[in-house]
């Protein structure tokens, strides 16, 4: 069953992570608040930075998007971030050994994968194991990347080979392939082909329900506005960051 969806988003990323500033003003706010988060939570991340900016006079969030397991060498590399929200708990888990969250991680939302394909669907992919078919181009994440690992046990649960003609390094580097024509499916998250609109269509398949990506987020330790961080988070964990999450499609954690 294939569904169109919603609002369109811009879906071409950069493989590096991508820094991005909420406030209007060009110049730093009075003080700059820096989260690091997973690429899927690109849009709902944005309007809860404008949220956060909004309840915080001169302050300036600053927020980079990208794989998470990317984000987290960067941090591991002593990049300044202050909050780290990753797309599943085993990265996060990384941050935690090495001692680098600054309180415990707490899981904010959920999410499930869905086949993404071309307006049409001209490959004609209706169900998972279609997505091992001979000849069909189809691009995934990367095994070290959350939506990667996510896809290969989905397959393997399945009993079904990936052969991706590309594995990227974000779900939204994923998307953009299937936007661009560039191939015919392509697993991503449920949030994604909802934000993405009319530029693809969604795939549902029963398997996805048995492999569930968990989302942490915590402050990271040593930032320079651990109080604004906490703030942040709790933001995010609060009635009304959950909403914006709901509304986007993430499932409950």
């Amino acid at each position: 069953m294939k569904k169109p969806l919603l609002v369109l988003l811009a879906l071409a990323l950069p493989l590096a992570p991508s820094l991005t500033a909420c406030s209007s003003d060009d110049g730093a706010g009075d003080d700059t608040l820096t989260v690091y988060a997973a690429a899927s939570l690109t849009p709902t991340f944005t309007e809860l930075a404008k949220q956060f900016e909004a309840e915080h006079e001169g302050v300036d969030v600053r927020l980079s998007f990208g794989g998470s397991s990317d984000l987290a060498t960067q941090i591991q590399n002593g990049a300044p971030a202050d909050v780290f929200a990753s797309a599943d708990t085993a990265t996060m888990d990384e941050l935690v050994q090495d001692d680098l969250t600054a309180a415990d991680p707490q899981d904010f939302a959920t999410n499930t994968l869905e086949i993404a394909v071309p307006p049409g669907d001209p490959a004609h992919v209706s169900y998972l194991a279609d997505l091992a078919r001979p000849g069909l181009k189809l691009v995934i994440c990367a095994p070290e990347v959350p939506c990667g690992a996510a896809a290969q046990q989905v397959a393997r649960l399945a009993g079904i080979t990936l052969d991706p003609v590309s594995e990227e390094q974000s779900v939204t580097d994923v998307l953009g392939k299937v936007t661009s024509g560039e191939a015919d499916a392509g697993l991503v998250y449920v949030t994604d082909v909802k934000a993405a609109g009319d530029a693809v269509e969604g795939v549902p398949f029963a398997e996805s329900k048995k492999v569930v990506n968990t989302y942490p987020i915590a402050p990271v330790a040593d930032s320079g506005q651990s109080d604004l961080a906490q703030e942040f988070v709790d933001l995010v964990l609060s009635d009304a960051g959950q909403q914006v999450l709901r509304d986007a499609g993430f499932g409950k954690s």
